[in-house]
């Protein structure tokens, strides 16, 4: 984790330095851009290992920075914004972000979600990014879903919420577990996020098998049920 790359994005200078000073007072190595299209170029440029990015940026704003991200790389990123509005969080969460600081924060805060977001992403690497059921394959090294056959386009999220479900068959998670385990930290109790996601999966996904279910748990949560070929 010591030396990893950090692409810290605000248009303020005071803030960019601020986590600059900690960030680096831990080990990492920083860069730093104050508006959407030098975020856009410096991460081509620098290739970060994650990105701190704030909402309200000139330019391009964090949202269009996240998108565009998104569309290539799955870089880990955290969202920097004064809103704390639920529709501001879910939009982060469905666009692809990693984790979510409201201002005003504390630096020292800041630096552990850094941290424990690293962490997460590179046990991720390190451990089987493929499974495979009756006509679905999920391969996470490249985002890559096939029913049938067919690849189908899905977003980051929901590619990473069936590849947690189904790496886990049979399993009961309730949606604040899905919160924590895939988004990565706790949505302050609003688990709206994770219905909008699962109601998507299951758009493409149902009726393709008669051996398995992405099914609701009434009053608990939901899994990827693998039936019995007895059944």
């Amino acid at each position: 984790m010591d030396n990893a790359k950090i692409l810290v994005v605000d248009d303020d200078s005071n803030i960019c330095e601020l986590l600059r000073l900690y960030l680096e007072k831990d080990g990492f190595e920083v860069c730093l851009a104050f508006n959407g299209k030098q975020a856009l170029e410096l991460f081509e440029k620098e290739k970060p290992d994650l990105i701190l990015l704030d909402i309200m940026l000139p330019q391009l704003d964090g949202w269009q920075v996240c998108r565009e991200i998104r569309k290539k790389s799955t870089c880990p990123i955290i969202m920097l914004t004064a809103k704390g509005e639920v529709f501001d969080k879910v939009l982060g969460l469905e666009l692809g972000a990693d984790d979510y600081v409201v201002k005003p924060f504390e630096a020292k805060e800041v630096v552990a979600r850094v941290k424990a977001v690293l962490r997460r992403s590179g046990k991720n690497r390190q451990k089987t990014r493929k499974v495979s059921f009756d006509n679905l394959y999920i391969n996470m090294e490249n985002y890559e879903l096939r029913v049938k056959g067919k690849q189908i386009d899905t977003p980051p999220k929901e590619m990473e919420l069936i590849f947690h479900l189904a790496s886990n068959p049979n399993r009961v998670y309730t949606r604040d577990q899905l919160l924590d385990e895939v988004w990565g930290f706790e949505y302050f109790g609003d688990s709206r996020t994770v219905d909008v996601h699962v109601k998507r999966l299951r758009e493409k996904l149902d009726g393709v098998s008669d051996q398995w279910t992405l099914k609701t748990v009434w009053g608990v949560g939901y899994k990827f049920e693998v039936h019995d070929k007895d059944e």
